[in-house]
């Protein structure tokens, strides 16, 4: 499986919005590592978490917290 990083951010980032049905960051964080965690390919998770690390500042920080709960 090959998917590219942009392909994967936009996910993310649209997974995150969808789950920001409340203004704690903490919560919209937690909902969307429950859903990459049960959801997203190992891979897919890696990928996102490398991208991550080296470009934290590009990602919305609901989903930079998401990311640092994955398993």
């Amino acid at each position: 499986m090959t998917v590219k990083i942009e392909k994967l951010l936009k996910m993310a980032e649209q997974i995150t919005a969808n789950m920001a049905f409340t203004d704690d960051q903490a919560v919209v964080a937690a909902k969307v590592a429950d859903h990459l965690n049960r959801f997203w390919d190992p891979r897919m998770k890696d990928a996102i978490s490398a991208y991550a690390a080296e470009n934290a500042e590009q990602l919305s920080p609901p989903l930079r917290a998401a990311l640092l709960q994955l398993r």
